[in-house]
């Protein structure tokens, strides 16, 4: 199969030059020759085709992007008349929210919280027509000059009505591990929460520079995020009001029955920050130690060898008072 490059047609298209290239497919600015518009095609590549599942998996990507109508959410455009297997995506001007906080690091509190706000609005869109995201993270928010948002790359994007799909490879199953949520570290398929959760995750970076959760491997991330909570945005970043931060726990709780349920009630809060109560924490009131699964693993081991000790001693005193 040919191989695109700058200055190549395909259909009424004109290559201009390539933008991204991922491990499933190579993303092009292109122009329709019909009109002069400028277009993002996205290639898959050949070996993506021969893979039934990844090849379905390209396909539901384009499939969500073709109903999706809101400003904030990448619209793939319809193109019946292929030579061969692509896609044809809106051109969008602007820069990814990752080289912004490579940057700048920590944005203004204003500029965060309006872009998570925009963010919201576009999952709420999403999440009402029964699609989840899954991969949320800064290299998938682009912003224009205005910091209008624009969700790209669903490509691990669910549809709630579609039947399950399994992956053999754990980025393509899961996302990416900084922002990926508790419950889908745990094999859980995930719903609108989990894209509340790595929005959360997201928001917490725009404001401390950091994500809430670091590690030396993707796994020691993963597990970090499941036994332990957040620590504190305050404490990297003062000026964060306790009710932002009470905003921020509800958004990375770890159990989703707890988080918001719907980005909604994520954006109202947001926008209604003097109205938000401050629950007494214990992560705010005394850190507690935050715990791994060495330590978790050696008290169970101890617990283990002082049982017979613990039987011997009550054998001891029963046999004195006989």
């Amino acid at each position: 199969m040919q191989i695109l490059e700058p200055g190549d047609t395909l259909d009424h298209y004109r290559i201009d030059a390539q933008v991204a290239r991922s491990g499933m497919a190579t993303i092009f600015r292109a122009t329709d020759l019909r009109d002069q518009s400028q277009v993002a095609i996205k290639v898959p590549h050949p070996e993506m085709e021969a893979d039934a599942v990844l090849f379905d998996r390209f396909r539901r990507e384009e499939d969500i992007g073709k109903i999706a109508e809101h400003p904030g959410v990448m619209k793939v455009l319809a193109n019946d008349d292929r030579s061969r297997v692509y896609m044809v995506m809106e051109w969008v001007d602007g820069t990814l929210l990752r080289t912004i906080l490579h940057q700048q690091k920590q944005l203004p509190i204003e500029r965060a919280t309006s872009i998570t706000i925009r963010v919201c609005d576009a999952l709420e869109y999403l999440h009402k027509r029964g699609i989840v995201h899954r991969d949320l993270k800064p290299e998938n928010i682009m912003l224009d000059e205005h910091d209008n948002i624009k969700l790209i790359d669903f490509g691990i994007a669910m549809k709630e009505d579609a039947r399950r799909l399994t992956f053999t490879h754990f980025s393509q199953t899961l996302g990416t591990p900084d922002y990926i949520s508790p419950e889908q570290v745990q094999g859980k398929r995930g719903d609108a929460r989990s894209d509340i959760y790595s929005l959360g995750v997201i928001f917490y970076e725009m404001l401390t520079g950091t994500v809430p959760f670091t590690g030396p491997n993707p796994f020691a991330i993963m597990n970090e995020r499941v036994l332990n909570d957040p620590p504190s945005a305050r404490k990297v970043r003062p000026e964060i009001t306790p009710q932002l931060q009470e905003i921020i726990y509800r958004a990375l709780e770890r159990d989703p029955r707890h988080r918001y349920s719907t980005a909604h009630e994520f954006e109202w809060d947001l926008d209604h920050q003097e109205q938000i109560g401050v629950e007494e924490r214990t992560i705010i009131r005394s850190p507690r130690p935050r715990r791994s699964p060495v330590r978790k693993r050696i008290l169970f081991y101890i617990g283990i060898a002082l049982i017979p000790v613990v039987l011997f001693c009550l054998m001891l005193l029963l046999s004195r008072h006989q």
